[in-house]
Parts: structure tokens; sequence; C-alpha cells
């Protein structure tokens, strides 16, 4: 399956780079986007393909003979990206692939998304994350009283965040592990959109985006991204802890997350085993 990325930061190139050396079967890398060309320029001399096209313009992709021949563009830059570009994508009749997938904590736009695709017959896939256990999440829709997540991280990954911006609290002030924020799914991602996309794609799976209780913790004594779940009902309890190390490239984005991509897009390609729900 031929393959095009928007986004050419850290999970964007270690996709590409993945495509590119094969370790994703049966996907064929044919173009990557980004309006940074710079964010182009460190990715290309990392690709062993000379036949993968680069664009940072997103009209110059779209009526490229690449992207004719593509069969799932995979979004890897940002929520506003994909705000921006996702409907275009699936009225070219094009599978797409979600990585910031906080942008569906909007309604409105999560029901275009939907109803285009179901028209064109086209597949979204929003890959898990830095985070485990959606498929038991999933299995147990509709048998869930609670969910909770719990998000740690370094005060240096959630630089820039929109909450910041209104909120008193300063992070260099920081010394000691610091709750900074409560709330639900649908409000997190506004407020943290490169920080907590796994709550909505945990929202999504479980009791919904204004049922799912998020806690964001500032702790400067961490080096990793830590994420507990915490899901109860009558058929019991489910408890999840993810300690991802963060990619080198971007504090805010786990190891994980790349790999979930990764697997995420081998399933895509038509991985002959399924393993989980």
């Amino acid at each position: 399956m031929n393959i095009s990325i928007i986004g050419c930061g850290a999970i964007g190139s270690e996709l590409a780079i993945s495509i590119d050396s094969g370790r994703i079967e049966n996907a064929n890398l044919v173009a990557v986007f980004d309006a940074e060309q710079i964010s182009i320029e460190r990715l290309k001399p990392r690709l062993h393909s000379q036949n993968v096209i680069s664009f940072s313009s997103f009209t110059d992709l779209v009526c490229s003979q690449e992207f004719k021949i593509t069969d799932i563009v995979v979004e890897a830059a940002s929520q506003a990206a994909a705000k921006q570009y996702a409907k275009s994508i699936l009225k070219y009749k094009k599978d797409f692939l979600l990585m910031s997938v906080g942008a569906l904590s909007d309604d409105s736009f999560f029901s275009e998304l939907i109803n285009i695709a179901l028209i064109n017959k086209n597949h979204i896939y929003v890959p898990t994350g830095a985070i485990a256990g959606l498929d038991a999440i999933r299995s147990l829709k509709g048998y869930l009283d609670s969910v909770t997540l719990t998000t740690t991280k370094n005060p240096k990954a959630l630089i820039d965040a929109p909450f910041f911006a209104t909120n008193p609290l300063k992070l260099e002030t920081i010394k000691k592990s610091t709750l900074v924020y409560q709330g639900d799914a649908q409000d997190a991602a506004k407020k943290f959109p490169a920080n907590i996309n796994v709550a909505v794609a945990l929202g999504l799976a479980g009791v919904g985006l204004e049922k799912t209780r998020v806690e964001i913790v500032a702790d400067p004594h961490i080096n990793v991204n830590q994420h507990n779940i915490k899901a109860t009902g009558p058929f019991g309890e489910i408890l999840i802890n993810v300690r991802s190390a963060q990619t080198s490239s971007n504090p805010k984005t786990s190891v994980l997350a790349v790999h979930s991509a990764i697997e995420c897009l081998r399933q895509a390609c038509g991985s002959w085993l399924k393993i989980g729900s």
C-alpha cells in the first residue's frame, strides 16, 4: 500500500524511516508533507529511497501523482493540521491514520469526518498511542462506571500548553510533583493539545470524553511520560501503568506512541495476523 505522511516531526519522521527501511510489510512511502521546509530537510537524508517526493504545500501534494496513488495518509503533525486537512483527505477517498486524536474532541469535526468516511467508504485509524489497554476498555464499553487517566510528565514536556496562558502557575517554579490540572478528556484536549491525545483515545474507547476524568501532574524528577489508567464497573477493576521513555527529539512524545503508530499502520497495510480485540 502506498503511504503519504503529513508532518515530519518526531512521529512522522520515525514512521517514514520505518516504512522506508522495510519494517512495515506491504507499505511503500511515496510522499511526505510539512509546511516547515526545514523539517523535510532533516528527514530526507535519513531515507534510503530516492523516490520519496517531499512537499511544503498541501495543494501541491493533493495535485501530485504521488497523492493520486496514495492509499493511506498519515497525519503526524498537530491537532490544527488534522482539522485543516482531514476532511479534504477523506473527500479524496483516501484512508486516514490520525495521530493527533485530540482533534476528535471537537464534536462537530468528529461528526463531519465520520459522515464523509461513511459516504466515501474510507477507514479512519486511531492508534492506541502512549497508553495500553484500549482493547480491554473498548470491549467493556457499556459496562464501565468510571475511567480516570492520570498523566505525569516533566514540566519541560508541558511547555507551550494553552492551559498555562491563563493559569497563574509557572512551570519553571515547580520543584516537586504537582497536580496542575483536573477535568475531563474533552477539556484536557483543548488545554493540552500536544500532551494528552491519549485521553481522547481513551474516552472514545470507553465512557465518552466528558465522563473520562483526566489529571495532569508535573514532576521535575521524572524523565519518562507516565500514564495511569483506572477503570471500574460491575466486571471488576482495570489498573494500567505505562512509563514510556521520551523520544530524543521531542519530550512531549513517548517512544511507545511512535511504535503504536507503526503497529497500527502495519495492521492497516494488511497484516495476516491480528492479535487483540
